[in-house]
């Protein structure tokens, strides 16, 4: 968290025709006028009355208490002005969200730089807020940058990764053991390996069902990228341009910005060029050199997506910050639709100057247009106001989910949402992906959003849980908040019901071979399925002591599959490697 601060001259303009206003800048109320030294910003829902409350972390050396705003309904927020969540005048920087619990709740885990304790908050369910003091995971002095709950081992229980960028740079990794108790991590590179460590996103980089690791690095570093293996086991990424560039990167931001199902990724860079990459599939990924993205000059922190203009695909916000002796200007890109972006220099977010750092979209007002917040830092010795903008908003349709696990975790961190629909003649898949960190110090709202142009109607959705359940919906109405639970059947089955299954060879080039110590029920069913979760096979296989796949006549392509045998209400799931 230390300061970045260069006094290179930076040129944050660039000779575009004028474009419409696509957001307009809220100036009353206390989000918009209390001042603060501030970091992190994060939409959430902490009283869960269905509005998306705000809470704001703040930063300086001598520590000073972070903010949280809950939403009235009526366009307004009110200072939470009690609680351990409020009074803690700690040197905070990032901020994540996520049930720890699974009651039902949003708990807190704040990081804080300086030598000092990061933060564990427990919600009692109304929003208030109780700080943990017993653990190692709120005892270990560090100097962290910020965090993300990420169920890696899916047992439904989210895990937490922190970053260091000083003391012995050291990242911290914890695993959720339930009851509230968490296990550190010691070995393996993702724990040991030491560099100036800035962001950290928990995604599903090769699309295996499984969240990966990736972490950026400033002062030249290397990025890193850490594979997750399935049974806690993390493989460290050292060749290909995503973990070679050696910036001063602050943060990484993934999405699919040209819905091809895959995550794509933002790096931000202090004092250089952002970096956008394509992922092209098989851990390609190819550097974006032509677009105005990465033709910006930036002295950048947090990169946001979001389908601000409900159009169908994903824009950009980015911030600037700690050019010495002069306020900044941030970044808003456009998506056109083709891959490319155009940046837009006249929309009230891009005009305000301040050195802004964390950024984050949600739908405050349940309007179906993303709303925008970003927290500003102390400038010439003065803590400024944060910013806050209302999306205006336009005719084009949308959907947004609210996701509960069941077995999952609760937040259902980690999930994936898949749609279909026709957008201006196209048939159009976009994809989304549930984060407990979207950038450097943000996080988007929790729901996925999805903007849908002139579509009247989905046509086909697919959500692909945190521990591999695949739920598929026919039509799905527009303009509309969608509530799903996660079904029971989505559930995995007791280790004592399917201890003695095997399933074997596994990677296999060909044949898969599944024994049972005892005969299947009648109805038990064998489901195959890739990992955009499309059903390649099914089988009743009631009655059976075991099952043999040839699984070149399925004539299927190699790759990752995932096998669900379900029996009565409980079902096993497990990935399948065909080579």
């Amino acid at each position: 968290m230390k300061a970045k601060i260069t006094s290179v001259a930076l040129l944050l303009s660039a000779a575009l025709g004028a474009q419409g206003q696509y957001f307009t800048k809220i100036t009353e109320g206390p989000v918009a006028t209390h001042e603060g030294d501030s970091r992190s910003v994060n939409w959430v829902d902490v009283n869960n009355d269905g509005l998306l409350d705000l809470f704001i972390s703040n930063g300086p050396s001598g520590g000073q208490s972070n903010r949280l705003y809950l939403n009235s309904g009526d366009g307004n927020f009110t200072a939470v002005t009690t609680g351990d969540i409020v009074s803690d005048g700690e040197p905070s920087d990032g901020a994540t969200f996520a049930d720890i619990d699974n009651d039902g709740d949003l708990d807190a885990f704040v990081v804080n730089w300086y030598n000092a304790n990061n933060m564990l908050f427990v919600n009692d369910g109304s929003g208030s807020f109780t700080r943990v003091t017993d653990g190692q995971i709120v005892n270990d002095h560090g100097y962290s940058e910020t965090a993300s709950f990420g169920d890696y081992n899916n047992d439904g229980l989210v895990d937490l990764y922190v970053t260091n960028s000083s003391g012995n740079k050291r990242n911290f990794l914890y695993k959720n053991n339930g009851a509230n108790g968490f296990q550190k991590i010691t070995t393996g590179g993702m724990v040991t390996d030491n560099g100036v460590s800035r962001n950290i996103n928990w995604t599903d980089i090769n699309n295996d069902g499984m969240l990966d690791i990736f972490v950026t690095n400033e002062e030249l570093e290397h990025e890193n990228l850490y594979l997750n293996d399935g049974n806690e086991v993390f493989t460290a990424v050292t060749t290909g341009d995503l973990v070679n560039a050696g910036e001063n990167t602050m943060s990484s931001s993934w999405a699919d910005y040209d819905n091809d199902g895959d995550m794509d990724v933002l790096l931000t860079n202090f004092n250089g060029f952002n970096q956008l990459y394509r992922n092209d599939g098989d851990m390609n990924f190819t550097l974006i050199t032509t677009d105005t993205i990465g033709l910006s000059l930036a002295y950048s922190f947090s990169g946001a997506w979001s389908d601000i203009d409900n159009d169908g695909d994903l824009d950009l916000f980015v911030t600037n910050a700690f050019l010495q002796g002069a306020l900044l200007n941030n970044f808003l890109y456009i998506n056109n639709g083709d891959g490319t972006f155009s940046r837009n220099n006249t929309d009230p977010v891009t005009l305000a100057q301040s050195w802004s750092y964390g950024a984050a979209f949600g739908d405050c007002d349940n309007d179906g247009f993303q709303d925008l917040a970003v927290a500003t830092c102390r400038f010439d010795g003065a803590d400024p106001a944060n910013l806050i903008y209302h999306n205006n908003g336009n005719e084009n349709n949308w959907l947004m989910l609210k996701l509960t696990g069941t077995y999952s975790n609760k937040a259902a961190i980690g999930a994936r949402v898949k749609i279909k629909a026709t957008i201006n003649a196209a048939e159009v898949w976009q994809m989304r992906e549930v984060s407990a960190q979207s950038s450097y110090c943000g996080q988007n709202d929790l729901r996925p959003h999805f903007g849908l142009g002139d579509a009247t109607s989905v046509d086909s959705m697919i959500i692909i849980w945190p521990r591999g359940g695949v739920q598929t919906f026919g039509q799905v109405e527009t303009n509309q908040i969608l509530e799903v639970e996660e079904p029971e059947e989505m559930g995995i089955g007791t280790a004592y019901e399917w201890q003695d299954v095997r399933i074997f060879p596994n990677p296999t080039a060909q044949y898969l071979n599944i024994s049972f110590p005892t005969p299947l029920t009648t109805g038990a069913q064998l489901k195959l399925t890739d990992v955009n979760g499309r059903t390649v096979f099914t089988k009743e296989v009631g009655g059976n002591n075991s099952i043999h796949l040839d699984l070149k006549k399925l004539n299927i392509s190699r790759g990752t599959y995932f096998l669900d045998l379900k029996q009565a209400k409980s079902t096993l799931h497990r990935k399948i490697f065909f080579q």
